[in-house]
């Protein structure tokens, strides 16, 4: 993440279609992500605590992995490298930046 920027300028300078993990390299410029979603693990924490606060250990709460992923899909980035995104892979993406 700290070398975010760096990553997407080096991507795009070379035209080379980069997935990422995260949204936030979509959002700066990055072609497609594919990852967890970022916000739902800490939703899903609040009953980790709230089970601790009413005296479970925390050594015998099961490990959780995600269970939410998205695709984002930037489509000014698309049409910078000289790529076409199929309708279907728009269709089942979470966002699409335009």
């Amino acid at each position: 993440m700290f070398h975010r920027d760096l990553i997407v300028t080096l991507a795009a300078r070379h035209k080379l279609p980069a997935v990422y993990y995260d949204r936030h390299f979509v959002a700066g410029g990055g072609l497609i992500s594919y990852g967890a979603n970022s916000i739902d693990p800490h939703r899903r924490a609040a009953g980790y605590v709230d089970r601790i606060l009413r005296g479970e250990k925390p050594a015998d709460l099961p490990v959780q992995a995600p269970t939410k992923y998205e695709l984002v899909i930037n489509l000014k980035t698309a049409k910078a490298l000289g790529l076409e995104v199929p309708a279907t892979v728009l269709a089942r993406a979470d966002e699409v930046i335009e």
